[in-house]
């Protein structure tokens, strides 16, 4: 990860997880105060305000919740990849997460299809669960 523009910019907090991204290992932040995960992380828990948060490993399963199909997008990296699906996720733990939909056909896409994570270039992408109805 470069940091360049429309890129994630890793800082001292959220290193954990890009590094983890770069190993194929999906985070979220779990708030021990409440019991709760949260995503996008945050030095404090979202619900109930507590710093005393930590990362967790999050399954990698997650359903469609709903997506765009973007045709035109001039910004590095993404203009090379257009039509792409910008998509949110319901993670298996709970939260939403904003990705991209991978190795899909627009036509195949559908709310509620199970999807699992895979990683390009250290960023957290999905794509359909092999043998698995929509």
């Amino acid at each position: 990860m470069s940091g360049g523009y429309g890129e994630p910019e890793p800082d001292a907090f959220t290193r954990p997880y890009w590094d983890a991204a770069a190993e194929g290992r999906l985070l979220i932040r779990h708030c021990a105060a409440c019991d709760r995960v949260h995503h996008y992380p945050r030095e404090f828990c979202p619900y109930c305000w507590s710093e005393d948060v930590s990362w967790r490993g999050a399954s990698g399963r997650a359903t469609l919740h709903t997506w765009s199909v973007v045709h035109r997008n001039d910004l590095p990296p993404f203009g090379e990849r257009v039509p792409y699906a910008a998509a949110v996720v319901d993670l298996a733990e709970g939260p939403r997460m904003m990705t991209e939909v991978i190795g899909c056909e627009e036509a195949d896409l559908r709310i509620g299809m199970e999807l699992e994570v895979a990683f390009r270039a250290g960023i957290p992408v999905f794509r359909p669960v092999a043998g698995a109805g929509g």
